[in-house]
């Protein structure tokens, strides 16, 4: 019989992933089995290994995927069958999560288990619309209620005249349904109707909605603006602090839904650069890194590398490619030889950096001729021997211009990009229902793989209002050649002048 396992509970944070606690990520990671809630961040899943499973656990009104009662027991099975198993739990697991209840279940099964804290929505929530719980000014304390049984229901778990006459902030979780019984209830029990209130929807991410009134008005207001689930309400003089201390939706990109179509490895640090500036990110990758086909030219320009002057990489994909295959042949780095680098990009410098190599010649743009002059700028290419290392399928210019300087050159297929078709965090999904402000490419394949899945131009006449950025010329010209102009291209061909580009071009 297998050594039992560890369940671990795990507080998800409130939506933004980079609320999520260091231990909890270091969990993700070596998880066997993930069973999530409905509004845990779907980047979060993308922590866990891929051949972790991942189980829908339900958990919101009136649609619980799994019944508790059936979810306590895979919960045991899992760890009895000697896996880790990981439950990810929306917020904090003992606040209103039902992980106690959980937690009473392992012990009675004696299954180990630990427990994570999680930020909770409680704080957090009223933290980014710019309203803090406690301010000597209004309040010394705070109290904190479900919402989620009718108020009118008799027996209520909540004390409705004792929260009324509470003197502090008042905040509400999961009470959407139940707002406006929620506010009559408080200002039957005295409460001044006239007090601040507020509504925060999808609090921490790029999506946040808050709606400001009073508590004698908020009902109203939330049915005209149609603000749903999930929410949070939080009622007191704090409320009257969110117009100085807003900072959430002063961020430049704040409300704009920005498309990442990078492959899901590369994915992370434009869409961490987009949230940073307050984007809500949708990361819909269209492409994914193989290996070439065939794979042989690749071996031998592995084996024969000794025999060349320059190796040229165009894309940090190239360098991960072609050193991942390097390393498999030589165990030590000094077998490169004195070979010169040349690298498109600081993107691509900074990856051969990585492998404490120098590079020698790095043009500003990434064009063709710009490449080729630069190394020939830097001495004769006539005669040497050059590895272009790139894409399967990639601009045939580049070969051409160092050939005409004479250069001997082996243009050797290191990688081939694949569609990308699956949507494991739904973000394809929720692009087609919802859409999007702009759309980013950074290369001529992601345009091309994302016009097969979604095809630009019925896509942009569907929808005019829809951007779209692209990183460089090159990227422009995939563009182009389905008749469209960029609405900004990068005059810096980085992430960092990708971002810069969205946020002058709003």
């Amino acid at each position: 019989m297998s050594e039992i396992g560890t369940v671990y509970l795990v507080g998800a944070g409130p939506g933004d992933a980079g609320l999520l606690t260091v231990r909890g990520a270091e969990l993700l990671a070596r998880a066997d089995v993930v069973v999530h809630d409905t509004l845990v961040n779907p980047e979060l899943l993308a922590l866990a290994p891929a051949t972790a499973r991942r189980v829908h656990g339900g958990k919101r009104a009136g649609a619980h995927n799994i019944p508790q009662d059936e979810l306590n027991a895979l919960l045991v099975s899992e760890a009895k069958a000697g896996r880790t198993v990981v439950r990810l739990k929306g917020g904090d697991p003992y606040v209103f999560g039902r992980g106690g209840e959980e937690a009473l279940a392992l012990a009675a099964a004696k299954v180990p288990f630990e427990v994570v804290p999680g930020v909770s929505s409680v704080i957090a929530v009223p933290a980014y619309a710019g309203i803090p719980l406690t301010h000597r000014d209004f309040c010394s304390a705070f109290q904190v209620v479900t919402g989620h049984e009718d108020p009118d229901k008799p027996g209520s778990a909540v004390d409705w005249a004792q929260l009324a006459r509470f003197p502090g902030t008042k905040v509400v979780l999961m009470g959407m349904d139940h707002l406006r019984a929620i506010t009559a209830r408080l200002l039957a029990n005295g409460l001044d109707g006239t007090t601040p209130a507020a509504v925060v929807r999808w609090g921490t991410y790029g999506r946040q909605e808050t709606l400001v009134a009073t508590v004698a008005t908020l009902a109203d207001e939330a049915a005209k603006s149609g603000l749903q689930a999930p929410a949070v309400i939080v009622i007191g003089g704090v409320v009257t602090l969110r117009g100085k201390l807003d900072w959430c939706s002063k961020r430049p990109l704040f409300g704009k839904r920005i498309v990442v179509t990078r492959t899901r490895d590369q994915a992370g640090r434009l869409s961490a650069r987009l949230r940073e500036h307050g984007a809500d990110v949708l990361e819909i990758p269209t492409i994914r890194i193989a290996p070439p086909d065939p794979i042989q030219p690749l071996l031998d320009a592995v084996l024969g590398i000794g025999e060349y002057d320059w190796l040229v990489f165009t894309s940090p994909n190239g360098v991960d490619a072609f050193f991942d295959t390097f390393f498999k042949a030589y165990p030590d780095i000094r077998s490169i030889g004195n070979v010169r680098i040349a690298a498109v990009g600081p993107a691509t410098a900074e990856r051969v950096k990585e492998r404490r190599l120098a590079v020698d010649v790095m043009p500003e743009k990434y064009l063709a001729s710009q490449i080729a002059k630069a190394i020939d700028a830097h001495e004769t290419v006539e005669n040497l021997r050059v590895a272009l290392l790139r894409a399967e399928v990639a601009n045939p210019e580049l070969p051409a211009e160092l050939e005409e300087l004479r250069a001997i050159v082996d243009d050797v297929p290191v990688y081939k990009t694949v569609p990308e078709t699956d949507d494991h965090n739904g973000a394809a999904a929720r692009f087609a229902d919802e859409g999007a402000d702009w759309i980013t490419f950074t290369s001529s394949s992601t345009v091309e793989n994302f016009h097969a899945r979604f095809p630009l131009p019925a896509l942009l006449a569907k929808h005019p209002g829809l951007k779209t950025a692209s990183i460089g010329p090159e990227t422009s010209k995939a563009l182009s050649a389905l008749g469209i102009v960029p609405t900004v291209e990068a005059r810096q061909h980085t992430i960092e002048g990708l971002v810069k580009a969205i946020e002058q071009g709003k």
